[in-house]
């Protein structure tokens, strides 16, 4: 195991972690955004104004896009297992 590889390694990490929240982390400031904005527009100072739509929101897009995210989460694991079985050899 080379120092390349190590590199290769960290990079796919980061971009897998990097890909599989970023629906979430979008969902959460789009939905942070409008309600900030009601809020301003308003005057309503509440805080479960802006917490209460952010988790039904979450939770939305884990139902939708749950599956794919375990997809992927399943195929960087099985890679991972699969250059772990490479190295023991």
């Amino acid at each position: 195991m080379d120092s390349g590889f190590v590199v290769y390694l960290g990079r796919h990490t980061l971009e897998t972690a990097l890909i599989l929240s970023a629906p979430i982390l979008i969902t959460c400031l789009v939905v942070g955004l409008v309600v900030t904005l009601l809020q301003a527009v308003t005057s309503i100072r509440d805080m479960t104004l802006t917490i209460v739509p952010k988790l039904l929101a979450v939770g939305a897009v884990m139902l939708i896009c749950g599956n794919w995210m375990l997809q992927i989460m399943l195929s960087f694991a099985n890679e991972i297992f699969g250059h772990i079985q490479h190295i023991g050899r």
